[in-house]
């Protein structure tokens, strides 16, 4: 082959450019503070229901395990302390999964998780395959499916966003006031194995809702790049992206040149062939010195690409030693981790405190664990309308639900009737509802540009919190036979922690402290979230 018909055959490969069109890119829209926003509350809020349910009301089913497997309290007390606690451990991969695939497959995906896990459950046969099933399965799935309702909620609401998330953050509270009541009778009439049937069949609903949540995406947007594709004519598929592809179709359409010549003309082959080799060396050649650039200049782009993401890695571990700096932020750091690890067993374990307290069953009127569901809807509710008078301080309020929660936890021991049991239930019930305003005293205490990264510290701590609280309180029972010891430890860290913050909140304290910490002027500008 001539040099004259190498170089147009190599023009005929170069020449002719694949007409793709870009990649689509996906065009979000200012959120419409309405339309099909008020469909995104209504199913964000059916989707809590549906997923938070049986968790919250686990204590139901504890009672059931507890005789079906013959377990220790404390050992069995894990299955609803990890469903509980898994979703707020994993809260970081949850962020991750729905940043990366959007909401709607993310609440599908988790609709089949918590759905296969409740009905796995069913058919466990020992409290180990429970830790795994119900524990970390469905705590997981309700991690995503709380991730995702939140996020597509904050995509279409930006006005009345504080509203939509109080909305959607009740589905939860109204679900643990039904369930309770709901699993209690489907124990009854079916069994432990036929309640988790159907409790794993209602939460197949959660595709349903899934189905709706439409990203908020331009309508305008171009379509896929495939399309584009396919319309193109058979001509202008070529080669021409990678220079290895190039050389590989021109050796082989040379190589079917030499060899019709070979044929024709026999005594010029084999001069052709040499001249035509060293053509091809010396090209090889060229193509190495290239590929070796490329690899060299790939190879800094990774490491400028490492050494940005340690810098990263440096600077958020700067940036959290200096949260820990705040005392107020250090003080929050202990308080809601020992509020999660007193004042979430009573959710879990008031039914076996009743049981073990002999209330005959005559004397239920309503679950107890139903009447806490109730209860913190209530609380929600009245401390973040609290929350919004100018003249409350937020952090003096959650310090006192904390030191209320902390008298109340006390007092469970000295409670030998279903009245006074119900009354201590809804108490708790009321005081836990001080997760409504927990965003304003964590924005308080670090300020609104530094909000995120503390929130998600906070939440990590507190989800350790849960997954410890239940199965301490079981071991304290079945070390001590009875359930005092185990509520006056609860009690102690609750009002432990309370007081811990209360010193740190202190004015006098602040004074020491502001030459170090200084928050920002407004402070209180974060109101969208007090009913989240």
């Amino acid at each position: 082959m001539r040099a004259s018909d190498r170089q147009a055959l190599r023009l005929c490969f170069r020449v002719l450019p694949l007409p793709l069109q870009p990649a689509a890119k996906m065009v979000f829209r200012k959120p419409p503070d309405g339309g099909w926003g008020w469909v995104i509350v209504v199913v964000s809020f059916f989707t809590q229901f549906l997923c938070y349910g049986s968790p919250l009301a686990v204590g139901v089913l504890y009672l059931e395990w507890l005789d079906a497997f013959g377990e220790g309290k404390g050992k069995t007390a894990w299955v609803g302390s990890l469903a509980n606690g898994i979703g707020l451990l994993a809260s970081p991969v949850c962020s991750i999964c729905v940043s990366s695939f959007g909401a709607r497959p993310v609440a599908i995906f988790s609709g089949f998780m918590v759905a296969g896990g409740l009905m796995m459950s069913s058919f466990a046969p020992n409290i180990y395959f429970l830790y795994v099933s119900y524990g970390i399965v469905v705590g997981l799935g309700c991690g995503l499916l709380y991730t995702a309702t939140v996020t597509i909620t904050c995509q279409y609401f930006d006005k009345h966003r504080g509203l939509a998330l109080g909305l959607i953050s009740t589905g939860s509270s109204v679900g643990l006031f039904i369930y309770a009541a709901l699993q209690r009778e489907l124990i009854e009439l079916y069994g432990l194995d036929g309640c988790l049937l159907i409790v794993g069949a209602l939460s197949l609903n959660i595709l349903a809702c899934g189905s709706l949540m439409r990203p908020l995406e331009s309508s305008s947007s171009p379509p896929p790049e495939k399309m584009f594709v396919d319309k193109v004519p058979d001509q202008y598929f070529v080669y021409h992206e990678k220079e290895k592809t190039i050389e590989e179709n021109i050796s082989i359409l040379e190589k079917g040149y030499i060899d019709e010549k070979c044929v024709n003309n026999g005594p010029d082959c084999k001069q052709d062939n040499i001249l035509n080799k060293n053509a091809l060396s010396s090209i090889n050649v060229n193509e190495k010195d290239t590929y070796k650039k490329k690899v060299v200049e790939q190879t800094n782009f990774c490491k400028q690409l490492a050494k940005r993401k340690w810098q990263l890695y440096l600077t958020y571990w700067k940036e959290t030693m200096v949260l820990f700096k705040n005392k107020v932020f250090s003080a929050l750091f202990v308080a809601i981790l020992l509020f999660d690890i007193g004042g979430f067993p009573p959710s879990l374990l008031m039914e076996d405190v009743a049981r073990s307290a002999n209330i005959s069953e005559d004397d239920y009127y309503m679950p107890l664990i139903s009447i806490i569901g109730i209860m913190t809807t209530v609380g929600k509710l009245i401390l973040g309308i609290l929350a919004d008078f100018k003249w409350v301080n937020t952090l003096y309020l959650y310090v006192t639900t904390l030191l209320m929660t902390g008298v109340a936890l006390f007092a469970i021991p000295f409670a030998k009737s279903y009245l006074t049991l119900a009354m201590l239930s809804g108490i708790l019930g009321f005081l836990t509802g001080n997760w409504s305003i927990f965003p304003y005293v964590t924005t308080k205490t670090v300020g609104i540009e530094k909000l995120t990264h503390a929130y998600g510290i906070l939440m990590f701590f507190a989800g350790l919190g849960n997954s410890l609280g239940p199965p301490i309180v079981g071991w304290f029972y079945d070390w001590t036979q009875e359930y005092d010891t185990a509520f006056y430890f609860s009690g102690s860290c609750v009002l432990l922690g309370g007081f811990l913050l209360l010193l740190a909140a202190l004015p006098c304290w602040n004074a020491c402290t502001n030459h170090s910490s200084k928050l920002p002027p407004n402070t209180y500008s974060y109101k969208v979230a007090s009913n989240a």
